[in-house]
C-alpha cells in the first residue's frame, strides 16, 4: 500500500509539474520548440477564444513554425539574434490574427452548411502538382524543404484556404446574383465578348475577356485550377456554367484547343473577401487573446 501511495503521489507531482512547465513555456515564454509543439498536439491548450470557440495553441504554432522554418532554411535568418527576434515578433500578431480568423471562418461555415470534401482537397493537390510539374514525392520533398510540412500538413493548409473561399462565395449573394444574371443573358444568346466588356471585373475585359495566356495547360499558374479543370471537359465554342474559382466566380468560353493547349475567354466576378464577413461576425462574437504579442 505504501508503494502504491508513493508511486501515485510521484505520478501526481510529475503531472502537475509537467502542466506547470507547459503553461509557463506557452503563456510566459511563448516557446515554439518542437517539443512544446508536440505537447500542444496532445493537450488542447487555448491561445485565444473566438466567440464561443477556443482557438488551439497548436493552430498558432502550426502557422508560426512554418514561418520560422522557411526563414531559417531559405533565408538563413537567425532568430536567436536581436534582428531575428524582432522579425519574429513582428510576425506573431499576423499569425495569431490568421488562426483566429480561421476559427471564425469555421463557425460561419458550420452556420451556412459549407464544407471542404476530400475530393476538393485531392483536386487542389493534383492541380498544385500539375502547376509545379511534379509528382507526389517531389511535391512532398519541396513542402518539407520550404515549410517543414508533411503532405497532410499541406492538405490542412489547403483545406483552410478552400473553406475560407467557399464561405466567402456562399455569403456573397450579390456577386452570385450578378454572375447568374450574366449567365442567363449568355444562355439567351448574348455575345460573350460584349458581356465580358460590360460586366467582368478582370482587366482583360477590354479584349473580350480573352486570357492573356493563349496556351492554357494544366501547368498554367495565371488561370484558376477550377477553370482549367472545367475547360478540359468542354468543346470549342462551349460556354460554362458559373464556376467557383477561389476568390472569383468565373464564366468561361473555350475558343480553341490544340495539342492539349487551350485558348479561352472569361467573365470574372470578384468575391468579397472573407475577412469582411469575419469582421461583421466578430462584432457580435468578440475575441479574447490569452498571450501578449507585440
Amino acid at each position: 500500500h505504501r508503494i502504491v501511495i508513493i508511486s501515485t503521489g510521484l505520478l501526481a507531482v510529475a503531472v502537475v509539474g509537467f502542466f506547470i512547465y507547459s503553461i509557463s513555456a506557452l503563456y510566459k515564454f511563448q516557446d515554439s520548440s518542437g517539443f512544446i509543439y508536440r505537447v500542444t498536439q496532445v493537450v488542447p491548450f487555448p491561445v485565444a477564444k473566438a466567440g464561443g470557440s477556443y482557438v488551439a495553441y497548436e493552430n498558432y504554432l502550426f502557422e508560426l513554425r512554418r514561418y520560422e522554418h522557411y526563414y531559417q532554411s531559405q533565408q538563413q535568418v537567425d532568430f536567436a539574434t536581436q534582428s531575428g527576434k524582432d522579425q519574429l515578433n513582428s510576425y506573431k500578431p499576423k499569425a495569431l490574427d490568421e488562426v483566429i480568423q480561421g476559427a471564425y471562418v469555421k463557425q460561419l461555415a458550420a452556420q451556412n452548411g459549407v464544407s471542404v470534401s476530400s475530393a476538393d482537397l485531392n483536386a487542389e493537390l493534383a492541380s498544385l502538382q500539375a502547376q509545379n510539374q511534379s509528382n507526389s514525392q517531389e511535391l512532398a520533398d519541396v513542402t518539407s524543404k520550404f515549410f517543414g510540412w508533411s503532405i497532410d500538413d499541406l492538405k490542412r493548409e489547403l483545406g483552410q484556404e478552400l473553406l475560407a473561399q467557399k464561405v466567402a462565395t456562399r455569403l456573397d449573394t450579390a456577386t452570385q446574383a450578378r454572375a447568374a444574371n450574366v449567365l442567363k443573358q449568355l444562355q439567351d444568346g448574348g455575345d460573350f465578348a460584349t458581356l465580358a466588356a460590360q460586366n467582368s471585373d478582370s482587366a482583360d475585359k477590354a479584349n473580350g475577356g480573352q486570357y492573356a495566356d493563349g496556351a492554357i495547360t494544366t501547368a498554367s499558374t495565371d488561370v484558376p485550377p477550377a477553370v482549367v479543370r472545367a475547360l478540359q471537359t468542354m468543346q470549342a465554342g462551349q460556354v460554362s456554367n458559373v464556376i467557383e474559382a477561389g476568390n472569383t466566380l468565373e464564366i468561361v468560353k473555350l475558343l480553341a484547343t490544340s495539342n492539349s493547349k487551350m485558348q479561352a475567354a472569361h467573365i470574372s466576378f470578384n468575391i468579397t473577401p472573407v475577412a469582411t464577413y469575419v469582421a461583421q461576425y466578430e462584432k457580435a462574437h468578440p475575441q479574447h487573446i490569452y498571450i501578449k504579442v507585440q
